[in-house]
């Protein structure tokens, strides 16, 4: 099985380089050599590797950033996943793309599933509901793979490693609690693009997240507990929970963004394992 695979020197991109070689030939391209704000070099990637599967881990992900470069992001995460998607079709190839929690507007009070009605509320959120609908408008053999939250030892900053740093340096901190979501480590996200790749799936939209139901200020709190534990050199003493009101952003965030998994999971064979498993793994690897 040939695969070509994008973004990946992304945290992401950089788990699944240790994980697919084990299930096919694998082409790699970061976005030097695979450029997804220009169509051509997208189309030359795809018929010079001429791949069976395309799995696609590039996106513009600066959430906040992409308020002030709104076609910047739709260019990457919008336009060229839609030639991305005709140029994989053309060949065959199955396309398993990446997508987010953020194509919904958080004011649910239950898991969103894959039938759910979408509503991004920033430019990031906009940006990837353009890529999913340009596959979806395309057809063909894809799979579009939602996850939230994530977090991994790759790739140049999360959520994991900005808090080790802060409590490295300060006694207390401050996280908001009112927003709620499922923590996915890279890991155990890898390996369920792998399972994907080898299995007869049918085509649409999946979720896929760790278990478990967390706030910033609960995943927090854990980060911070299981570091102790495993020796991580910390200051911080107290985490204080605030509202999302009190620390504004630029970008909206859904407020909820629990999805629902039991669809892949149907599949797989298993649920995801819980979020608190796989930030002990996590945490440990890195320390290592």
């Amino acid at each position: 099985m040939k695969i070509l695979l994008t973004g990946m020197t992304g945290q992401l991109g950089q788990e699944l380089q240790t994980i697919l070689p084990a299930v096919g030939e694998v082409t790699r391209r970061d976005r030097a050599t695979l450029d997804f704000t220009q169509p051509d070099r997208i189309r030359q990637a795809i018929a010079e590797v001429r791949p069976d599967v395309v799995v696609n881990a590039a996106a513009y992900t600066a959430v906040d950033k992409s308020e002030s470069e709104p076609e910047l992001a739709t260019a990457i995460n919008g336009t060229g996943v839609g030639v991305l998607a005709e140029e994989s079709q053309k060949i065959g190839a199955r396309l398993l793309h990446i997508s987010t929690d953020y194509v919904f507007d958080g004011t649910q009070s239950h898991p969103y599933s894959e039938t759910d009605p979408t509503h991004p509320l920033g430019s990031y959120g906009k940006s990837k509901l353009v890529g999913e609908q340009a596959i979806q408008e395309v057809g063909g053999d894809f799979i579009i793979l939602r996850t939230a939250w994530v977090y991994g030892s790759g790739g140049k900053g999360n959520f994991v490693k900005t808090m080790l740093r802060l409590g490295g340096d300060r006694e207390e901190l401050r996280v908001v609690a009112d927003q709620v979501g499922s923590p996915t480590w890279t890991g155990d996200l890898a390996g369920a693009i792998a399972s994907i790749v080898q299995l007869a799936i049918p085509p649409g939209i999946y979720h896929y997240t760790n278990s478990g139901v967390a706030s910033w200020y609960d995943f927090a709190v854990a980060i911070f507990e299981e570091a102790k534990s495993l020796g991580f050199p910390l200051q911080v003493q107290r985490v204080t929970p605030i509202t999302t009101a009190e620390y504004p952003t630029p970008a909206k965030r859904p407020a909820y963004s629990v999805l629902s998994c039991a669809k892949i999971a149907s599949v797989l064979g298993t649920y995801p394992p819980h979020w608190r498993q796989g930030l002990r793994q996590m945490l440990a690897n890195f320390k290592g």
